[in-house]
């Protein structure tokens, strides 16, 4: 634990003892939380940026928010506590930034077809979040032979039709973050790696591995301008790929998409015909642990709907989970930012019935990971969303008397090791 007043890292403070200079552990805890938040707050302000999207009001809060959590400024729990709620609605409104500025720069998005394989020829797999850094990539690559493939968050672009048409994005190749050092080192092309998640290459691709701006790993270039022709060029000097085994996958069910079947979905509800929506999604990790979440929703109702969004999408997204009602009942909304897009469905049909978003036949089941998540669970607590479960396993940086307040005030809950269990009391069975 770090103490601000004796700025090292110990069990106890060499002033007054254990906690933040004698203090409650637990404004340690609400600091880390605020702290945790505004770096993934802070991600998603800057993608927003990068489409010309910008709040002041949220850069003041920013600034605001980091001096609470200097050496003797707040040590009242709960003044903290609010910052904390603050930042989810914060996060919110930036999120909601960032949504409009890929509609007004890439298009009104819609479900489609992916391919996920690779053809012959020499290509670039790209990574990560920022779909400016995409488009300005196939932008340069037009009137060459490079195609373009996603990898991990990147899928989500494919739903927006400026992306979509341009002919050198060939598809998609791989899945989840922490699978990177087996698939680069399938992929023999480039690869382009715009945000995190990035793991530190191993020598069999590291010469071939490219980062933009914050991104950065020790010995690969490193790209500031936007200037992707080196990219381009290590593409071409590149082992060509060879045609791999491709699949179609149906991406692209942004929240425009849905709410135009609220309708239809609503009078479904009404009819008993839909059992219940799960979201099930977030960011995925590594540990053991994690297939909870595959076998949760292979276990989901044939009557019932999946929305997913985050790279924790890459745990349940290989079952076979057919239709309901003419639609595919695996529903990706895209990328973890995406979150928003959940919480205007949830609140456009809490609106239609005429009730709270925590009264519908809806249950989160949200895997836990990195800074963006507690950005994003601060989000839906500070709209009052109740009965949240993460896991696999609680945050380390809550100490359990915040767990306790967050439990008793929005009934957060850990996920079991039992995700039948754990389902059949979302049913009310």
């Amino acid at each position: 634990m770090f103490c601000n007043q004796c700025e090292q890292f110990s069990r106890g403070c060499a002033t007054t003892g254990p906690g933040v200079c004698g203090k409650d552990p637990d404004i340690q805890s609400l600091q880390e939380i605020i702290l945790f938040g505004l770096k993934g707050m802070a991600a998603y302000a800057h993608h927003a940026r990068r489409l010309g999207m910008v709040d002041e009001n949220v850069n003041a809060f920013i600034e605001e928010a980091l001096f609470t959590t200097l050496t003797n400024v707040n040590f009242d729990a709960t003044a903290l506590f609010q910052y904390a709620m603050d930042l989810g609605k914060m996060n919110l409104r930036v999120m909601q930034m960032l949504d409009e500025g890929h509609v007004r720069r890439f298009g009104k998005p819609s479900p489609t077809e992916v391919a996920e394989g690779t053809q012959a020829g020499p290509g670039i797999l790209i990574t990560g979040h920022d779909l400016v850094d995409l488009d300005d990539l196939l932008a340069q690559c037009k009137g060459t032979n490079v195609k373009v493939y996603t990898h991990g968050e990147m899928l989500p672009a494919h739903m927006y039709p400026n992306l979509r048409n341009h002919p050198n994005l060939a598809g998609h190749f791989g899945g989840a973050w922490q699978d990177q050092k087996r698939e680069f080192a399938a992929f023999s092309g480039a690869v382009l790696a715009t945000t995190n998640c990035i793991v530190i290459p191993p020598q069999t691709y590291a010469d071939r591995l490219f980062t933009t701006r914050a991104t950065a790993v020790p010995g690969a270039p490193r790209i500031l301008d936007n200037d992707f022709s080196a990219v381009i060029a290590k593409a071409q000097a590149c082992k060509p790929l060879e045609a791999s085994p491709i699949k179609k996958s149906t991406v692209g069910f942004h929240h425009s998409a849905i709410l135009e079947l609220a309708p239809t979905i609503v009078d479904a509800v009404k009819a008993g015909k839909i059992s219940r929506f799960f979201v099930i999604g977030g960011c995925d990790g590594a540990e053991s642990g994690r297939n909870y979440f595959t076998e949760y929703a292979r276990l989901t109702p044939p009557d019932s709907f999946i929305l997913t969004l985050g790279c924790g999408k890459y745990r349940i997204r290989e079952h076979a989970y057919g239709t309901h009602l003419g639609l595919p009942r695996l529903l990706d909304m895209g990328q973890c930012n995406d979150s928003y897009g959940a919480i205007q469905v949830a609140v456009a049909l809490a609106n239609a019935f005429g009730c709270g978003v925590n009264d519908l036949p809806l249950t989160l089941v949200v895997s836990w990971f990195e800074q963006k998540a507690v950005a994003v669970l601060l989000t839906l607590l500070s709209l009052g969303v109740k009965k949240i479960a993460i896991g696999p396993n609680p945050p380390a940086f809550i100490t359990p008397g915040i767990f306790k307040i967050l439990q008793d005030k929005f009934d957060l809950r850990l996920t079991s090791n039992d995700p039948a269990r754990d389902l059949a009391a979302a049913m009310g069975k």
